[in-house]
């Protein structure tokens, strides 16, 4: 049998790579080879640090959970176009000093557009 931390990341993965289709309970325990409780266990855990949804479901007539992960993976798409990673201050900029993110007229502007355009909602 596999650690507690594993099993859950092992878990988490799962969840994660099953999309917005989310993956039933009871499947999830059963590619873990865990028992149903330990895979209740993780998901409440989960539920409780918000990382998942929850939803009984009615499967082959037993009633189960389907898993949906809330987090959306990370991509690069979401720093494209940034004018930080080609900022040639990148190295001296710190908050509170004279080259500082929050004063900075570029990222803002980025940070804008994005919020217009609903680029950072995806």
């Amino acid at each position: 049998m596999t650690s507690g931390e594993e099993l859950e990341r092992q878990a988490f993965q799962l969840i994660h790579d099953a999309g917005s289709e989310g993956i039933l309970q009871i499947e999830m325990h059963k590619i873990l080879g865990a028992d149903s409780r330990d895979g209740s266990r993780i998901a409440l855990k989960f539920m409780e640090r918000e990382v998942i949804k929850r939803r009984k479901e009615l499967h082959e007539g037993r009633w189960t959970h389907r898993l949906v992960s809330t987090k959306k993976p990370v991509t690069i798409d979401s720093i494209m176009g940034c004018p930080c990673t080609a900022c040639y201050d990148i190295e001296r900029c710190v908050p509170g000093r004279f080259v500082s993110p929050i004063d900075c007229t570029c990222l803002t502007e980025w940070i804008d557009l994005n919020i217009r355009t609903g680029k950072g909602n995806e």
